[in-house]
């Protein structure tokens, strides 16, 4: 049975798209079946496969509207091993549509129940906020990944986060856990870098992953050429931290 894991954080900028696309293209280097999610509006997660989000019939948008079904819109093969459920600008309307929807934290989870065992991964990115399209992606996860940059105010969301992610246990789905926290935008010849990381791993209760993500010039243009870091520059360092996370994921997941 796949494993899914939603990649949140109500913070934008955090490395959450880069993650997901990243971790995803490693997981799939090494043989797993992986599906992504993109819940975002801005589709950055999209296009980061080199799909282009603004000429798409199916869309997750058309998929919480019940206007397709989930085999519809599932992009196969974007790369080797990853499939897509796409998304665009047009999933901004999606909250305002699912007003008086009856059980609509559950939308994304029903459908994804059909095709979850398809799959050794589903990655889910969520919006940089607290959202109905978040809640439906954490009711649909069975963990929850959060990306920390390494900055002075990184704790500051986190304990909100912390506390959604508790309440959606608590109240929607019972299985949910935390997947932990892992760094990005690690500069190692700062002191603040060094800082924060041990400032979270003192406060936090959650589990804080070992790989730390560097800031990598490679991995931030890769984006732009519509590839993941592990096509666009397969021995940058960038690369090289993914396949790390993407082994402790897979560790996690036994």
């Amino acid at each position: 049975m796949g494993k899914i894991i939603a990649i949140a954080n109500q913070k934008g900028g955090v490395g959450k798209t880069t993650t997901a696309i990243n971790l995803s293209a490693c997981l799939a280097e090494k043989g797993k079946k992986v599906l992504v999610i993109d819940t975002d509006p801005q589709g950055n997660c999209t296009s980061g496969f080199g799909i282009d989000k603004n000429y798409l019939d199916n869309t997750v948008y058309e998929l919480i509207l019940g206007e397709c079904s989930v085999q519809d819109c599932i992009i196969k093969d974007a790369i080797k091993n990853v499939s897509i459920i796409p998304s665009n600008v047009n999933l901004a309307a999606a909250e305002i549509e699912l007003i008086g929807v009856d059980r609509k934290e559950y939308i994304l989870k029903n459908e994804i129940d059909w095709v979850k065992d398809n799959y050794d991964f589903i990655i889910i990115d969520c919006p940089p906020s607290l959202s109905l399209l978040t809640i439906n992606a954490m009711t649909t996860a069975d963990s929850v990944l959060v990306p920390i940059q390494c900055e002075y105010y990184a704790l500051e969301g986190l304990s909100q986060l912390i506390h959604t992610v508790n309440l959606i246990k608590e109240r929607l789905n019972s299985q949910l856990v935390m997947e932990g926290v892992v760094f990005t935008m690690y500069n190692a010849r700062t002191n603040l870098s060094m800082q924060v990381v041990e400032n979270v791993k003192n406060n936090l209760q959650e589990r804080v992953c070992n790989t730390l993500i560097p800031r990598n010039i490679r991995l931030a243009e890769a984006p732009s050429y519509g590839k993941p870091i592990t096509m666009y520059d397969p021995k940058s360092v960038g690369a090289e931290s993914y396949r790390n996370l993407a082994d402790e994921i897979i560790k996690n997941k036994k």
